[in-house]
């Protein structure tokens, strides 16, 4: 059975920014010679990694709500900069948006049941709605729109 993970994403405003900061990582990967993967590290382990990668998405909050998942390809083991132990969670390159959905602030990460995910936007924005990215993030800040 399909479940999702939810992680607050610190120091970033936007979709765009989180975007951009995932190109910059990859880059800078590939020009050190290793392998060019989004690696997210965290403390915990999930212990649901079966449910976790049997499909399951990375749903990130930016600015109070869940606006954007990843789809999990991997969990595997990692070291911290510290040399600490971790969980990295390794994420598909495609980030893909989603219906606003709020959220309080946490530490680390939460399950997501897949039948409380919200859905996707790809449909909509398939529909030919041409508005700028960056013009939908403000209006959705304000609450003029919902998606």
């Amino acid at each position: 059975m399909t479940v999702h993970l939810v992680k607050l994403c610190v120091g970033i405003d936007s979709i765009q920014d989180l975007r951009d900061w995932q190109i910059k990582r990859l880059a800078a990967l590939a020009q050190a010679g290793e392998t060019p993967e989004l690696c997210h590290r965290t403390m915990q382990t999930p212990r649901r990694c079966d449910d976790v990668l049997d499909g399951g998405s990375l749903y990130w909050v930016i600015k109070g709500a869940i606006i954007a998942r990843q789809r999990i390809v991997d969990l595997k083991e990692a070291t911290k900069d510290d040399g600490r132990r971790c969980c990295g969670i390794v994420l598909d390159p495609e980030l893909v948006t989603t219906r606003p959905h709020p959220r309080r602030a946490f530490q680390g990460w939460r399950y997501l049941e897949a039948a409380d995910a919200p859905a996707d936007t790809l449909a909509l924005e398939a529909a030919g709605d041409d508005m700028p990215p960056g013009m939908r993030e403000e209006l959705r800040e304000l609450r003029l729109i919902e998606w």
